[in-house]
């Protein structure tokens, strides 16, 4: 089991490339950042966390303009979305910027979706609440057309177009794998239907978990081996917004038990010093056999 780490890149917090050559060098295996568009000022939607929405929520640089820099000065950490806000994008904007971020990279990219869950952003980009499973569905399935066909099309609900070339393709064939976030059974049966993987939030009884997508998975004929898993947010803000708990390793040891291929252990928005005291507390876990 890889451990990597989660972050909101913003304007105030650890510069992104200075974190990410901290976790390179600490030999982490991945960084894998977030995204918000905007924040509407009606704030009409209840954060799913409870109470006010957290300051970084406001300032989340874009995940491929960010990640772009990260990849310029890394050479071996893995970059990805956790999560890209797909029903908010545009689907050749979008499959360009995979494909781009992963040729750059040199095939470095993890691809973790989501449909939101902020109904008055999603609003703004013209999408309806009720609507975006189905269109980040569509999206999904579009993108894949134009990484993997010469002249790739797609006719749908929401996304319809005829064949269309679209390069660079990714480097990682058939493409990036594509990790989607959520806890139903609905959600599992997506990412069995058209995805590469499950991007749960943690902390969670994985052992249950993995047992849930086994059942669907076998269900509908899809072999559990093409399906990877990542747990992400595995720590927990204790005082203010600089200190971090550190994960209990008998966690991460049921969670390698379960099968989960990789946990995200996420990162402060805060400045250097407090960023690297919370990466200092989790080296005893680095270089661990998680298996």
């Amino acid at each position: 089991m890889d451990i990597g780490a989660f972050f909101f890149p913003t304007d105030y917090s650890i510069e992104l490339t200075e974190l990410a050559l901290e976790l390179e060098g600490r030999g982490f295996e991945s960084l894998m950042v977030c995204e918000h568009s905007h924040i509407p000022a009606s704030r009409k939607t209840p954060w799913p966390g409870g109470g006010e929405l957290p300051k970084e929520y406001y300032h989340t640089y874009d995940p491929f303009v960010g990640l772009s820099f990260v990849a310029a000065v890394t050479k071996t950490l893995k970059i990805g979305t956790s999560i890209c806000l797909v029903p908010q994008r545009d689907p050749f904007n979008l499959a360009k910027s995979v494909a781009s971020l992963d040729s750059l990279s040199g095939g470095r990219f993890i691809f973790g979706i989501g449909a939101g869950w902020n109904a008055d952003e999603m609003e703004n980009h013209g999408v309806a609440h009720k609507s975006r499973f189905k269109i980040m569905r569509e999206t999904i399935l579009a993108a894949k057309q134009l990484w993997t066909e010469e002249q790739g099309e797609f006719h749908g609900e929401f996304i319809d177009f005829d064949p269309a070339f679209s390069a660079p393709k990714p480097v990682q064939k058939p493409h990036p794998p594509i990790l989607l976030g959520g806890y139903s059974d609905h959600t599992l049966s997506r990412v069995v239907e058209y995805c590469d993987g499950w991007l749960p939030i943690g902390p969670l009884n994985m052992a249950k978990g993995m047992a849930r997508l086994r059942h669907i998975a076998d269900a509908a004929g899809r072999d559990m081996a093409t399906l990877q898993t990542t747990v992400f947010q595995m720590s927990v803000l204790v005082t203010g917004e600089s200190h971090f708990t550190a994960p209990d390793k008998a966690a991460l040891e049921a969670y390698a038990e379960a099968g989960v291929n990789r946990v995200l252990l996420q990162i402060p928005t805060a400045g250097r010093d407090a960023c690297r005291k919370t990466l200092d507390s989790y080296m005893p876990l680095i270089g661990q056999k998680f298996a």
